[in-house]
């Protein structure tokens, strides 16, 4: 069974039920995927094997970029550069228009960050990641001593310059996504196996937040990826596979991956294809419901 439906608007939100399109597989462990609109592409990552992909329908599965010193997250800025958080470096660079590479993050307070993780990009141009110690584990990163001693979340101001903390208390943050109108920023916690939200004010710091919801349920899997669609519902992974959530935290139903899922991003021209990236294999379903496009704060800023 594909879906696990926990109340009736599960139904026309994701479908009542969905087939799964397997895009690629043979992969070690997949992750970062994100939509590229003019080009009709998705990017993803391969950590372990230092791989990152694209792949589109025309062209299907092809290198885009190896070595890639292990990126997991990927986000597009305001002008359409690419940032990467790299695994292996401990940092957050941005691929400039000439293909030079720019490190946008690398150390708090003379320290080096853990591994930033995940990574989204307020219509002001800051930047806010996540950064838990995973990339420096064997396997999905390279291991070596933590320098700081808590895993937190930052705001890179849109000026650059050192990374704010915003919150040093998570197990191990993860996936972070805005509300559409950005009053809200939703970060999970892999280790607490919960979602926390944060008020956001004007300047781009963020009061003390809240636990917000809970991932439950059957099977492998843990809150990581995390996405809104256009009606503000939040998906996130979690045990099983996705999760969805309605703007009050209720868990409205599961999309039962085949594969642990680790991430997932809209795309294709309606945004109503969800591609997943799960363990060894890329995914497409198609939900009812498309997703939220970032670009449309931008154009509001």
């Amino acid at each position: 069974m594909s879906l696990e439906i926990r109340d009736r608007r599960f139904g026309d939100i994701v479908g009542p039920s969905v087939e799964f399109e397997q895009l690629g597989t043979g992969f070690l462990f997949t992750e970062g995927p994100l939509w590229q609109a003019e080009e009709r592409c998705l990017l993803f990552s391969d950590m372990p094997g230092d791989h990152l992909r694209r792949w589109s329908a025309s062209g299907g599965v092809s290198t885009f970029r190896k070595p890639c010193h292990m990126t997991n997250g990927l986000a597009w800025d305001r002008e359409g550069r690419l940032l990467a958080c790299e695994h292996a470096t401990s940092q957050i660079t941005r691929t400039e228009r000439d293909g030079r590479i720019t490190v946008m993050a690398s150390h708090y307070q003379g320290k080096e960050l853990n591994s930033p993780n995940d990574i989204v990009v307020r219509s002001d141009g800051s930047l806010y990641f996540s950064d838990p110690t995973y990339g420096r584990n064997e396997y999905y990163g390279k291991p070596r001593p933590t320098q700081l001693d808590f895993r937190g979340v930052y705001r890179v101001p849109a000026r650059g310059g050192e990374p704010e903390l915003l919150a040093g208390d998570f197990g191990q943050p993860n996936g972070l996504c805005f509300s559409a109108d950005e009053t809200l920023l939703y970060v999970n916690d892999t280790e607490r196996q919960h979602i926390r939200v944060f008020g956001v004010r004007q300047d781009g710091s963020v009061d003390k937040g809240r636990v917000w919801a809970q991932t439950t349920g059957e099977g492998a899997g843990a809150p990581d990826g995390m996405k809104i669609d256009s009606q503000g519902n939040v998906y996130c992974c979690g045990p099983g596979g996705i999760h969805v959530f309605d703007k009050n935290a209720a868990c409205l139903g599961v999309i039962k991956v085949p594969e642990y899922t680790a991430n997932f991003a809209w795309g294709d021209d309606d945004l109503r294809s969800l591609f997943i990236t799960a363990s060894t294999s890329l995914y497409r379903i198609r939900v009812k419901v498309p997703g939220f496009n970032p670009a449309a704060r931008v154009a509001a800023a």
